[in-house]
């Protein structure tokens, strides 16, 4: 069959809609149709060379919503006309790693599946495995987490990477505590996700953190009691140690910086504080420390879709949001078609969008 789709065929050039050809679902494989998809920066990061792991051509996208189509051989857990989510790191539940309880690194994740996309006879790749900036994708049954029938697309497209990542990190992660104190770098959707985990969890002080000062209410509103803007304040952690005596215990990194992350992990009580590093730095970063800054008991964590098991988290996030616990509506700022996906992309770099998503209408 054919599909359209968003394309980008080079390095910093602007996306483009074009018609693909799609092959049809091989084993353990699945249709899926894509009624919504969210644009995370990482999208924006691959467009930009940031992220080398992909040749171009691609079909972008990795944040989704959409209904099962067809199933190919061997799948069991799905079926034509359930609801699902993609997720970017898969959960096949039977691997060393799946099994293990101390990872949601699935082994899946080193053995990437050939794109079912081309064009003119060439191969297009597909971001995460997923390419959900198309109309129609073909995706393995273990990348897929189905969800309630209920739940509403343009919403809960974006649980599947900016929500579990970052109420993941403050949950799963971090493991944040009652009674506890937070920092948070970069108040854009994943870091105000982070916020609701840490709010979740019971923190008592969670300070958020960003130069655009028009996220300080939806901060606040999401359970921030403090927020600093860097560009007003010449000591952040001066400033935190104000708030939490000795330092914070859990810092969040959501912006990708290898500065930031150092700045968090320096940021926390040395005794026990806890760093973690959400944000994607770009391809060729190098992060550098003082090896001081861990001798007293400080711990630094990397964190990949918050360390959930993504088939199993996803569901339960989406019933969270369902049933009033987990605020998402004001995270998803714009609704955009497909033709308008580059402005959408605009918007991120604006600083204007939390997250836009793209609606798709099927006739």
């Amino acid at each position: 069959m054919q599909t359209r789709a968003a394309v980008a065929f080079g390095v910093n050039e602007p996306l483009q809609i074009v018609t693909l050809d799609l092959a049809e679902p091989g084993e353990n494989e699945v249709l899926v149709r894509t009624n919504a998809a969210g644009l995370c920066h990482s999208d924006l990061s691959m467009v930009e060379g940031k992220v080398a792991a992909y040749p171009f051509p691609i079909v972008l996208g990795h944040e989704g919503a959409g209904t099962v189509v067809a199933c190919g051989p061997g799948v069991t857990s799905l079926q034509p006309g359930d609801h699902v989510v993609p997720v970017a790191v898969p959960e096949c539940r039977q691997c060393e790693n799946c099994t293990s309880g101390k990872t949601n690194f699935c082994l899946e994740m080193t053995r990437r599946p050939k794109s079912p996309f081309s064009f003119d006879g060439q191969s297009v790749a597909a971001f995460c495995s997923l390419g959900t900036f198309s109309e129609y994708s073909v995706i393995t049954e273990s990348r897929l987490a189905k969800v309630r029938q209920d739940a509403p697309d343009d919403i809960i497209c974006y649980i599947g990477c900016g929500v579990i990542t970052g109420v993941g990190a403050a949950l799963r992660t971090a493991g944040v505590t009652p009674g506890s104190s937070v920092a948070i770098w970069g108040m854009g959707g994943i870091g105000l996700s982070v916020l609701q985990g840490a709010r979740i969890a019971g923190a008592a002080k969670i300070v958020a953190i960003d130069v655009n000062p028009a996220r300080e209410q939806i901060s606040r509103d999401y359970g921030a009691t403090h927020f600093i803007n860097p560009r007003e304040t010449s000591d952040i952690t001066a400033a935190l140690r104000d708030i939490a005596a000795g330092g914070v215990d859990f810092a969040f990194e959501c912006v990708g910086h290898t500065g930031l992350m150092r700045t968090a992990l320096e940021a926390t009580n040395p005794g026990w504080g806890v760093a973690i590093s959400v944000g994607i730095a770009g391809g060729n970063a190098e992060l550098t420390f003082n090896p001081a800054s861990f001798m007293t008991g400080r711990t630094w964590k990397g964190s990949v879709l918050g360390g959930e098991k993504t088939r199993t988290t996803v569901p339960v996030l989406v019933d969270w949001y369902q049933d009033g616990f987990l605020k998402l509506d004001e995270l998803v700022t714009h609704r955009l078609p497909l033709e308008e996906i580059n402005h959408g992309f605009d918007m991120m770099k604006s600083g204007e969008a939390i997250r836009s998503v793209v609606v798709f209408r099927h006739d």
